[in-house]
């Protein structure tokens, strides 16, 4: 069995190695891995990370391109492997414009698209932008769509998808995860991260913060910032915030936040340092997806800074809430974690909500693959 799977952003990179590794181990898959080239520096961490081996750069990156422009590049990218490999599958993962250019690349060509991470809603076509509508499109065009969760499941069932072209199969996500978290413990990379981070002190409780949304952009994500720096008014908290390298996002937060002794503005980091920030975290604040799922299976609250979230089971657990953008919201809910041991301590329970670490072998079999004794058995570089 021929199989393409395509990626370009860093969350697409972390959920995907696990399965990728997994389906290069199983008897009869012959797996192809493309990278578009957006967010190459980060991307590049995670597959050095996890040892990802790769076949195809589309390199479609230009300045100040626009989403058509990706999804374009990806199109025509993908439409010229697809003509010459001819593989049985194409696997798209999550939400991306990526995901979405790729899967109608693969409908041109009558090839057959699994879509991990199939099902999430947040029902506002707007937020996440553009996340939700690509999730959506990618739907009609999959023909396994490979479900995270019994809600997910519903989601599809609710579009009236067919019920023998869904399954339910934990996500990826933490796979990836689990697998970061035995490899800093194994290594001992807990000193060689602090030392990383000097600024750090084991006095002060840490917030780490992860925000970029597009829907965010101009006066909420100037309002964000600013509950950021009433947060870290205090001297007593110390904030870690890795800024995307979107300039929509640095020009606020460098404007807004530089100058505070305790808010410390880093590039961003690769994935198992973001690991290990958010381990030794508090508590999490973010707009991100995939940050969500993660949060929950490390017992971490998580403030997320959106208004709807497609990941709805995490707040219905009480280990995450929903705090908008408004400045004075985001400020109490900070300062309620930290400061208020009750409320902390009800939000700060490790919940398995997204998966148990199999996705990866779950997919491997959905797609009909024979297992292999040595599946799951790897390590990150």
């Amino acid at each position: 069995m021929r199989i393409l799977i395509v990626f370009g952003t860093r969350p697409e990179a972390v959920k995907l190695a696990p399965l990728i590794h997994d389906l290069r181990q199983r008897p009869g898959a012959d797996v192809e891995v493309c990278l578009t080239g957006q967010h190459r520096e980060m991307v590049t961490q995670v597959v050095s990370f996890f040892g990802v081996d790769v076949d195809h750069d589309l390199e479609i990156m230009r300045p100040n391109q626009t989403l058509s422009d990706v999804a374009a590049r990806t199109l025509t990218g993908v439409d010229r492997i697809l003509e010459s490999r001819r593989p049985d599958w194409v696997i798209v993962q999550g939400d991306t414009s990526t995901c979405l250019a790729t899967a109608l690349a693969a409908f041109h060509r009558k090839v057959r698209v699994a879509h991990v991470e199939a099902g999430l809603r947040s029902g506002d076509p707007h937020a996440p932008f553009p996340e939700e509508m690509n999730r959506v499109l990618t739907t009609p065009i999959a023909s396994l769509h490979l479900a995270p969760t019994s809600r997910a499941k519903a989601n599809l069932r609710a579009e009236r998808v067919p019920e023998d072209r869904i399954r339910v199969v934990g996500n990826t996500g933490i796979d990836a995860l689990l697998l970061a978290v035995q490899t800093l413990r194994d290594r001992g990379l807990d000193a060689t991260y602090g030392a990383r981070f000097p600024f750090l002190r084991p006095s002060r409780p840490l917030v780490l913060v992860t925000g970029h949304r597009r829907e965010s952009f101009g006066q909420p994500f100037e309002e964000l910032c600013e509950a950021i720096r009433d947060v870290a008014t205090g001297d007593d908290v110390d904030v870690v915030y890795p800024v995307h390298l979107n300039p929509n996002v640095r020009e606020p937060v460098f404007r807004i936040l530089s100058g505070l002794s305790n808010v410390h503005l880093v590039e961003p980091v690769e994935y198992p340092a973001l690991v290990w920030l958010a381990q030794r975290s508090r508590f999490i604040l973010t707009d991100s997806g995939g940050i969500q799922e993660e949060a929950s299976a490390l017992g971490k609250p998580v403030l997320v800074m959106r208004d709807v979230t497609e990941r709805q089971e995490s707040v219905e657990a009480g280990v995450s809430r929903l705090v908008g953008t408004s400045r004075e919201v985001i400020r109490e809910a900070c300062n309620s974690l930290l400061r208020d041991e009750a409320t902390y301590a009800r939000m700060a329970r490790r919940v398995d909500l997204y998966g148990d670490g199999k996705a990866s072998a779950r997919i491997g079999d959905a797609l009909g693959l024979p297992p292999s004794g040595a599946s799951r058995e790897w390590a990150a570089a």
